[in-house]
């Protein structure tokens, strides 16, 4: 079977050893595959037009058919340049870290001589034009780039990413075009003329398409926070040399000047930070007490000392820093020991920065203690690089942050039961309490296993609640078909007068049947409404009202299809055949008695003038002429005061007797308010919440992690799904587990009561650091 070029398979299997993609990456390439899609079928028709004018506009006839062949052989590969090009890009995204996927680099080493060939003319414009595009685009969408780097970094965090192997960067879009393009078989002016197409849609089509790739990932909870591009420490964009190690001093300092010049978010600096602590009057500045000068050497070899001491401390113990560098300023002999200006600022600095930490209520208190661990190995760092203030990518901020963000979750394990993220945690504090001197890369080494560990725990979540979303999505769907069933059933057994087996049937296999099709095809399609003329059908076929003449007829022949029918239906949802026998029996026998109550009951007379009226009797009002018509009673008959229930109940009319069986209906209603009992929440009667706490409630995004206040308890969980069918907040604990469910209204009221409270996920060593500056600036108007 020949190949067909028209499909573009934007799914691939991940092979061996390589990370599956993260869901949100998958929906990201799937909309950006659809973009793109709509963005060439603009560009082919537009290349068509203006080969056309070209051509029109030819000095030559050599002129004019190189034109004309370039529009017919453009028109011929538009498909096979689509395909070519969508599948480049979903190459990208299936590739992303996969194993010896090494760039390539400009470096004079690795060029084999051997391979080195001269580029013909043709080849060498064409190069020249594609990376003429390349870098325009990357120059004019830097910031767009750099945003949707970020948050591929943050999806993928054990990922060397550079903006070259972005699978939506400019640097794989052109060298796609470049693909798509290599098998045209044109004139190289014909060809500069699509490329330079390209370049003009691709460079005025590709704001919207960065802005609405960011948007997704927004969407999916990916870094919505974040509005300008990250100040990173790393080479500049496309660059695509290797990580290096964190500079220090200067160089550093540059690096940093040069990222905020470049749009990025600035920081302030350690010279800022020390004259606002300068100016904070009432501030306690460790180790600057009168005493014998400490200089920066002597006081990281007494720390070295202390650093040791921290890894001997019991389990959940906190200790401040103050109390941590005590004996650092006592010599042996118990003589008073003083710091230079500069090293006591960085002390009362990160002393801040701690006291944030172990005062944040986002915290537990276990891993409190343990990040507390790391004051004295912080203070190390810091001493050593006075751009750890400033510095958003350093490996020692970024490694406090990951081990935050992954605590906001955690709560206490039954004892005798495994905590794989708390021995985690814990072997990284260790590590760094035995093992750091001077060496920052450890620092790098842990952030890697630890944000690896993270990985491959975020993706079992991920699947855990995956499945919670489906299963709630799919109970959601089964509440709305039993709802929809039971509006649809309720009025036929209320408001006809059935045998037992037939309201039996409509309950049972008949509500199961409309369920069934209310999932399968929901009710926007044709089988809708032949179900439910079905289900009427049904009870018409019992109770056929009112009677007329005709209605022994119709019900003749009604009655055959209707059964047909109905046996379809039920074997559609594989009801049991030996119980569809036996309800098609009953149906039988319910129509025997509505054919003898019809030849007993006088047909109800045509009320036309028109028509003069009959000399002739009926003959079933013939043969019994007395008898007077069961189930029928004269308008002027009307039950008397004293009659028993009974008596009553059997005088009045049809439509007054239809109504006690409302209460024969109540089974349906009781399963659906079961089957929903089961899983809405339990929410007692309270009044509509402010519009406040509404747009609240409407502003959590999936991801966020929230603290539940219960009687004795607080649980800390996260909203994995908000249910849109039933407008349900779905929450997990950081298993993935389902811990609560709330309604919208519901939550905005426990919002309001504080009964429920949003955690700040946000970055914690950026929010303690901003804190420390707002309460200096405050002190500082005080």
């Amino acid at each position: 079977m020949a190949k067909d070029n028209n499909v573009v398979r934007m799914t691939g299997g991940q092979g061996a050893g390589r990370p599956a993609l993260p869901a949100s990456l998958v929906r990201l390439r799937d909309a950006s595959g659809q973009s793109l899609r709509q963005i060439l079928a603009g560009l082919f028709d537009g290349a068509d037009d203006a080969l056309f004018e070209l051509a029109d506009r030819a000095a030559s006839n050599q002129d004019q058919n190189a034109y004309f062949d370039a529009m017919r052989e453009l028109r011929l590969r538009r498909k096979a340049m689509v395909v070519s090009l969508l599948q480049s890009v979903s190459r990208a995204f299936n590739e992303l870290g996969r194993p010896g996927k090494a760039e390539a680099s400009g470096a004079l080493e690795q060029i084999d001589s051997d391979a080195l060939s001269l580029m013909d003319n043709e080849a060498m414009e064409q190069q020249v034009a594609i990376d003429n595009l390349a870098n325009k685009l990357r120059n004019r969408y830097q910031d767009a780039i750099q945003l949707l780097t970020a948050r591929f970094r943050h999806l993928m965090p054990g990922l060397s990413l550079s903006d070259k192997a972005l699978p939506l960067g400019p640097d794989v879009l052109c060298a796609a075009v470049a693909d798509a393009c290599s098998d045209l078989d044109i004139d190289i002016r014909a060809k500069l003329v699509v490329l330079k197409l390209f370049d003009r849609t691709l460079t005025e089509q590709l704001a919207g398409f960065y802005r609405d790739a960011n948007q997704i990932l927004v969407n999916e909870g990916v870094l919505p926070e974040m509005k300008r591009p990250p100040v990173t420490g790393r080479p500049g964009a496309g660059s695509g040399s290797p990580v290096q190690r964190p500079a220090t001093g200067e160089a550093a300092a540059s690096q940093d000047e040069a990222a905020a010049s470049a749009g990025g978010t600035t920081q302030p600096t350690f010279n800022e930070l020390a004259a606002l602590l300068h100016q904070h009057t009432g501030s306690d500045n460790l180790g600057s007490a009168g005493g014998i000068l400490l200089d920066t050497d002597r006081l990281m070899a007494r720390l070295s000392s202390v650093q040791v001491q921290a890894a001997r401390l019991q389990p959940g113990q906190v200790v401040s820093l103050g109390e941590q560098l005590r004996p650092v300023f006592r010599n042996e002999q118990g003589e008073a020991l003083k710091v230079g200006q500069v090293d006591s600022d960085v002390i009362n600095l990160v002393s801040m920065l701690f006291d944030f930490i172990l005062e944040d209520r986002q915290l537990h208190g276990t891993m409190k203690a343990l990040i507390g661990r790391l004051q004295i190995p912080v203070l190390k760092v810091a001493l050593s690089d006075r751009n750890f203030f400033n510095r958003g990518g350093h490996p020692v901020r970024k490694l406090l942050n990951e081990l935050a963000l992954a605590a906001i979750g955690w709560s206490e394990k039954r004892a005798g039961q495994r905590d794989p993220l708390k021995e985690k945690i814990e072997e990284v504090v260790t590590r760094v309490l035995s093992e750091y001197a001077t060496d920052v890369s450890l620092f790098e080494t842990l952030l890697r296993d630890f944000q690896h560990f993270m990985d491959l725990d975020r993706r079992r979540r991920e699947l855990i609640e995956q499945r919670l979303r489906d299963a709630e999505e799919g109970r959601a769907r089964q509440e709305q078909a039993i709802e929809s069933t039971a509006e649809v059933v309720r009025p036929l057994v209320a408001g006809h007068d059935l045998p037992e087996s037939v309201r039996t049937l409509l309950e049972e296999p008949g509500s199961r049947y409309l369920q069934w099709l209310h999932l399968r095809e929901g009710t926007e399609t044709a089988r809708w409404p032949e179900a439910l003329a079905l289900m009427e059908r049904l009870a018409w076929s019992v109770d056929p009202r009112p009677i007329g003449p005709d209605t022994r007829a119709e019900l003749l022949r009604a009655i055959p299809g209707l059964v047909d029918d109905l046996r379809a239906a039920l074997q559609e949802i594989a009801w049991d055949p030996f119980a569809t026998d036996a309800l098609i029996r009953d149906l039988e026998l319910a129509h025997v008695d509505v054919f003898q109550r019809l030849l007993t009951t006088a047909p109800a007379p045509a009320a036309t003038e028109a028509e003069p009226e009959s000399t002739v009797p009926e003959p079933m009002a013939l043969q019994f002429p007395e008898a007077p018509a069961e189930g029928t009673v004269p308008e002027t008959v009307e039950a008397k005061a004293d009659e028993p229930p009974v008596a009553a109940a059997k005088s009045a009319p049809v439509s007054e007797r239809a109504a006690p069986v409302d209460e024969r209906a109540t089974p349906v209603v009781a399963e659906a308010s079961a089957t929903a009992a089961d899983t809405a929440p339990v929410s007692a009667a309270q009044p509509s919440p402010a519009p406040e706490w509404l747009a609240r409630a409407d502003a959590l995004r999936v991801g966020s992690w929230l603290e539940l206040s219960r009687t004795d308890t607080r649980v800390r969980c996260k909203l994995a799904a908000v249910i849109k069918a039933t407008g349900k907040y779905i929450f997990v604990n950081r298993g993935g587990a389902k811990v609560a469910e709330y309604y919208r209204d519901d939550l905005a009221c426990a919002l309001a009561a504080g009964e429920v409270s949003v955690l700040d996920d946000g970055l914690i060593f950026d929010r303690a650091l901003e804190s420390i500056i707002d309460n200096l600036r405050s002190s500082r108007r005080d």
